[in-house]
């Protein structure tokens, strides 16, 4: 085990081989950056088995303590000669794949909800029981009949909505007892999204100031990869139960209702062309909805792959070219959910604003329903005569009123 002594002086070489690789390299470093995060990689990693060398040293049965109060025969006789554990094992980053990837499709799942796919099957089997549509013996009307006959076997709409609250807040449904709503995920999901955006505008920028447009950008992969590791760490506990097992259920549902919906039969009797054009017919025609078809399709894509590339380890890595290099696999999804997000007024661009806020009440709410409005700009009052007279307002007092007014006041 290190004492006190060894443990200070492996920290004090390790800095002196940092400042004389740097001192000695200073002048590739300045031709080539990429060689500084290669050297500083290499010093961690050495630094790194250290410490995992000493944590895998059993510790004494007294855990050092005899040592250092100066009881028994191994009494030191100074601090430099106690026991100094190097740290504890650190959080585990890692999440399985398995139950993020089950957490993106239930996502997928809650979008087509709410653009009102079971909604649409729903008014259609009232109708086809009502005998109100000229439905009888073709592939749609046989197929609403299985759907119905299969009901009592399948998840309820209760059990989805409930499954929503509890994954991802959305929604008034009641959680089952024993766990609660996910009031966070939707405050964090916008901020990672927005902070890959963001991280790929800096890199176009750069690559247009740039002769070497392929060279590694300014943005901050550190961000990019606390805002990711902190929505995985979010949907860590809340991926457990029997979420994997409802969103293949579900899937199935889902796949089972959308080829309902574009059956010849069912088409031809809403002169429609494609099973969305039917959905949003009996929408608008039977619950006067506003449609939101496209917007809430492409978040549910977009959005299930982000939630695919968090399941991976790439948000672990800590090589800035590999880093970049993995995540242009979701650069644009980022970009388009933002879009369709912010479309719907559900998610905002955080423009000037890097660092999610630990007080969320002005991010948009579970469920991603609506927005908190901007603060409204506050009046400046008129100055209180304080032995002025008539010789006009304080220009004190109205330079204090419109820095209480501006756009950052609360």
């Amino acid at each position: 085990m290190a004492t006190e002594h060894d443990y200070q002086a492996f920290l004090d070489r390790v800095a002196a081989l940092e400042e004389t690789v740097a001192d000695r390299l200073s002048s590739r470093l300045v031709t080539d950056p990429q060689l500084a995060d290669v050297l500083v990689k290499q010093i961690d990693d050495l630094l790194q088995k250290a410490v995992d060398a000493d944590m895998a040293l059993p510790p004494p049965p007294d855990k050092g303590l005899a040592q250092l109060v100066g009881v028994g025969p191994d009494a030191a006789s100074r601090l430099g000669q106690t026991r100094v554990p190097q740290a504890i094992t650190p959080y585990d980053e890692t999440v399985s794949s398995e139950r993020l990837i089950a957490m993106g499709d239930l996502y997928y799942i809650y979008q087509h909800e709410r653009i009102g796919i079971f909604r649409a099957i729903q008014k259609l089997q009232e109708l086809f029981r009502a005998g109100a549509v000229y439905l009888s013996s073709g592939s749609g009307a046989y197929a609403l009949y299985q759907f119905d006959r299969r009901e009592v076997l399948r998840y309820t709409g209760r059990d989805r909505l409930s499954a929503y609250r509890r994954a991802f807040g959305y929604g008034r449904a009641a959680v089952p007892v024993g766990s609660r709503a996910n009031s966070d995920f939707h405050g964090l999901f916008g901020h990672f999204a927005n902070q890959v955006a963001l991280f790929w505008r800096d890199k176009r920028i750069s690559d247009v100031m740039r002769d070497r447009a392929y060279d590694p950008s300014f943005g901050s992969i550190a961000v990019v990869r606390r805002a990711g590791l902190d929505l995985r760490n979010n949907l860590k506990f809340t991926s457990y139960g029997h979420v994997n097992v409802l969103r293949v259920e579900v899937m199935q549902l889902l796949d089972e209702a959308y080829r309902i919906l574009g059956s010849d039969d069912i088409k031809r009797i809403f002169g429609a062309d494609t099973a969305w054009d039917v959905i949003e017919i009996i929408l608008a025609q039977y619950y006067g909805e506003r449609l939101v078809t496209s917007p809430r399709q492409r978040m549910a894509i977009a959005g299930r792959e982000l939630f695919r590339w968090l399941a991976q380890p790439h948000v672990l890595q800590t090589q800035r070219t590999q880093f970049e290099t993995l995540l242009l696999g979701i650069a644009a999804y980022a970009e388009e959910w933002l879009t369709s997000a912010q479309s719907l007024g559900v998610a905002v661009r955080q423009e000037d604003r890097r660092v999610l806020p630990w007080d969320r009440s002005t991010l948009p709410v579970g469920g991603g329903e609506r927005v908190a409005p901007p603060p409204v700009p506050r009046r400046p009052m008129p100055p209180v005569a304080r032995g002025w007279g008539n010789a006009g307002p304080d220009p004190g007092a109205e330079r204090e009123s419109a820095m209480r007014s501006g756009p950052d006041a609360v």
